[in-house]
């Protein structure tokens, strides 16, 4: 038997050039490298696919380091691509396990014995691509004037890949979760007319307006930590919280956000400082949201957009842009939607569960094989068709269980009625569906103190990327002991005796005052469990979290041109909230809880009308008295989309 010793180096140091054609390469046990010997009997009997390694040439000369996994089939295979910033080489298991299916990870599980070519990518600037890393990079325009972007890499690569690539039908697919699901929707941009299907899964779609960075204004302090563990020094990295093991503490000991850069070594890079200078929502992000990138262009490509209910990472984009496009599918039959129990990247898991909260069954594995992989079997593959994919399908909990809808959230396939319903803020902290009548005392009060801000979790919280986070799984935390705090406003209903079924964006609409002149608004839609359950007694009295968002008060009237609130008067705040698929069971009640700090999740707002919070001065940060009106006509209220037979 000869024995055969290859150096995975030597394949670092000469990358192939384009054009060239798998033939004239190394044979694919050289991919095995590391310095372990493969017999060619042995990869030829025991491994069910091939491996290789390319660096793909783009149109400025840059070459992207790309993984390729070529199942041994004797067929023609269609290709699916994932491009990452995040480490191609983290995609697929090491590479001496022979079996396909153990080396593609995660949500890959059902492309390992199904057909595909799968297609691993640095994006450019990261990990073993060259070139250079802009995060988020714009489109060829005024925010970058060159001319390479996502959108040309992404038809590059897919070029070369047909070229050279002979066991390909010709067809490609992208899927992507997150960052990825950005880089999907960034190769929908003048696409190549070999992309057939494309899959984003909690796509980054707006920065600002509810996505990674912002949601309506408020800055989303986990970016720093994103920023330290993707672009900063390891030296910078390196123990920014001290002795500090909360998280609350460790950045209310810090100050503005601003100060807080300062501290994880991040106020440096290039994104922190695009960061501060764009608070508002001008055009630097309106230009860059992909939902109107995509709705100003035809739709080309097949798509099917994933959510999750409990994203928090991403709770924006997959809805934003499907809606975006929704208009432009005019047989119903390009535009997909899927809503699931989960949370970011959620669907790439079991998704039985999610914290303490159960499903009837293994929600991710059955959307993978059900639904995911026929939608891409059907544009993909040949004489595939007839997939029985609907529009859109939602899960919806509290009953557990799929409905299929022709679109979202207006009809149901089956049909169904769909209205704007306002549950009313009432006297003596209730809830109800007719507005409150009049009232000596019209308006509830509370205290919003910058120096303690309410938490968005139980302490003590952890930091995003620490090693036992449970980051994962904070919008299902029982918000209970919230509830009882003197500056959270909590407004219930009855113990209902008849299903609420919600399938929708609620509104948030609030009336009300300060004595600043800036404040923050969050507003929680709450699944409030009957004190007795017997069924799962840890869920006795739990109050659930359907949807939950916050609004920065100086853009209450425009996201782009922020203004001061004016001391003492009555002001409407309204806004929606993150996308709701679930019914109010018999025996539970309804809840609605308002304050004005999720902290640290979101930095705190001075309550003093600053040009710009990331440099608020300590002095600036002062208590307010918050009036919520609900009477009248600054009846405060949540508009529900009821859903009934």
């Amino acid at each position: 038997m000869n024995k055969i010793k290859f150096l995975l180096g030597a394949i670092v140091l000469f990358p192939f050039l384009a054009g060239s054609t798998f033939a004239q390469q190394p044979h694919p046990a050289a991919e095995f490298g590391h310095g372990v010997e493969i017999s060619e009997e042995d990869f030829n009997d025991k491994f069910d696919f091939v491996r290789r390694e390319e660096w793909i040439p783009m149109r400025d000369g840059v070459k992207l380091y790309t993984i390729i996994l070529v199942p041994k089939r004797d067929e023609k295979m269609p290709i699916l691509m994932t491009r990452t910033p995040y480490n191609a080489s983290l995609r697929s298991a090491p590479e001496q396990r022979q079996r396909l299916k153990d080396v593609l990870i995660g949500g890959d599980d059902v492309f390992a014995d199904t057909g595909y070519i799968r297609v691993f990518q640095d994006i450019r600037g990261r990990y073993r691509s060259e070139g250079d890393y802009v995060v988020n990079l714009p489109l060829r325009g005024p925010l970058n004037p060159g001319f390479v972007d996502h959108a040309t890499d992404t038809y590059d690569t897919i070029q070369w890949l047909l070229e050279n690539i002979p066991e390909s039908n010709q067809r490609v697919g992208m899927i992507g979760v997150s960052y990825d699901g950005f880089l999907v929707l960034m190769g929908m941009v003048d696409p190549h007319p070999a992309l057939k299907a494309v899959v984003p899964v909690n796509p980054m779609v707006d920065g600002w307006m509810d996505d990674d960075w912002f949601h309506n204004g408020a800055f989303r302090q986990i970016t720093l930590d994103f920023l330290s563990a993707h672009l900063a020094s390891p030296r910078k990295r390196e123990n920014s919280r001290g002795s500090i093991k909360d998280d609350y503490d460790f950045f209310l000991g810090l100050g503005s956000a601003e100060k807080a850069a300062q501290r994880i070594g991040v106020v440096e890079l290039d994104f922190w400082q695009r960061l501060i200078h764009h608070p508002s929502y001008d055009k630097f992000w309106q230009t860059q949201a992909m939902d109107k990138v995509l709705g100003a262009r035809p739709l080309k490509v097949p798509a099917l957009y994933v959510h999750g209910l409990w994203d928090q990472e991403d709770i924006y984009g997959a809805i934003a842009a499907y809606q975006a496009m929704e208009e432009k599918d005019r047989g119903n039959d390009e535009n997909f939607l899927v809503i699931g129990p989960w949370a970011h990247g959620g669907s790439s898991g079991g998704g039985s569960s999610l914290g303490p909260i159960k499903f009837n069954d293994s929600t991710g594995r059955w959307f993978r094989r059900n639904i995911l992989l026929r939608f891409l079997n059907e544009r993909l593959k040949e004489g595939i068709s007839d997939a029985d994919i609907p529009p859109v399908l939602a899960y919806e909990t509290g009953t557990n269980t799929w409905h299929r809808y022709k679109t979202w959230p207006l009809s149901c396939e089956t049909g169904c009625e769909y209205t704007m319903q306002s549950l009313y803020l009432q006297p003596a902290h209730r809830l109800d569906f007719k507005p409150a009548g009049s009232d000596k005392s019209p308006y509830d009060a509370y205290v919003s103190d910058p120096s303690h801000p309410v938490p968005y979790r139980e302490r003590p919280i952890q930091p995003v990327y620490s090693k036992d986070s449970t980051w994962m799984r904070w919008l299902v935390d029982n918000q209970e002991r919230f509830s009882k705090r003197a500056d959270v406003l909590s407004y219930t209903t009855d113990v209902l005796t008849e299903p609420v079924k919600i399938s929708g964006l609620p509104i948030a609409n609030l009336f009300a005052s300060t004595s600043g002149t800036d404040i923050d608004f969050v507003v929680k839609l709450i699944d409030v469990y009957p004190d007795s359950y017997p069924d799962q007694p840890e869920l006795s009295g739990y109050q659930l979290m359907i949807s939950a968002d916050i609004l920065r008060g100086r853009y209450r009237k425009d996201p782009a041109k922020p203004s001061p609130v004016p001391a003492g008067q009555v002001e409407q705040y309204r806004w929606t909230l993150p996308a709701a698929s679930h019914v109010f069971l018999p025996g539970h009640r309804i809840m609605v809880q308002i304050q004005s700090s999720w902290f640290p999740l979101y930095d705190r707002n001075p309550q003093t009308y600053v040009d710009n919070i990331f440099n608020a001065a300590e002095e600036d940060f002062k208590k307010a008295t918050v009036h919520i009106y609900r009477s009248g006509s600054y009846a405060s209220s949540i508009e529900l989309p009821v859903v009934s037979k």
